[in-house]
């Protein structure tokens, strides 16, 4: 294989799905997405794992990060020193695919923008719509929001979580 430096955190993040999406298929999980982050001085990789119908485990987050350790040290796609992390996305996990927008259209999620409109920087409601440059949110009954996505800082699903089933005893048994 050929080594591919990447000065452009993007591109270093394209370049590592791409080595990841088989390693993740081949545990049985799903790769959500890769971040290739500069937190203060450090540089993060970050891959965030699933599983169709189950949570991941820190088993699933264990062999993954062991065979992206072997992927990674043979392709060598990133120059400078970082930090391997291997995550679930998450409950409240963030949008960041066409497949992420396609798969939970119609769910609750909280629109963070990188600027207010009339003072207002988040919007919740259900994720209406989607394309190449907008999403579509239902804010209420009667309205819903577009945003372009150079306005949107985040898109993140929103839990309820009154009707989370936390496997125990409520305050109302």
């Amino acid at each position: 294989m050929s080594k591919i430096k990447g000065s452009n955190p993007d591109n270093t993040a394209a370049v590592c799905y791409r080595l990841a999406q088989p390693e993740a298929e081949a545990l049985g999980l799903k790769l959500w997405d890769v971040q290739f982050v500069r937190e203060g001085p450090t540089w993060y990789l970050r891959i965030y794992i699933d599983k169709e119908d189950d949570n991941v485990s820190i088993d699933d987050c264990v062999a993954m990060s062991r065979r992206m350790d072997k992927v990674l040290d043979e392709a060598d796609p990133i120059k400078q020193s970082y930090c391997l992390e291997v995550c679930s996305p998450g409950m409240e996990r963030e949008l960041t695919r066409p497949e992420h927008f396609r798969e939970y259209e119609g769910y609750p999620v909280l629109v963070r923008l990188h600027r207010p409109v009339d003072g207002i920087r988040e919007f919740e409601g259900i994720l209406a719509g989607f394309d190449d440059k907008n999403v579509t949110v239902q804010v209420d009954d009667d309205n819903t929001l577009t945003f372009t996505k150079k306005e949107i800082s985040s898109v993140r699903l929103i839990q309820d979580w009154d009707e989370v089933d936390y496997g125990g005893e409520t305050e109302n048994e």
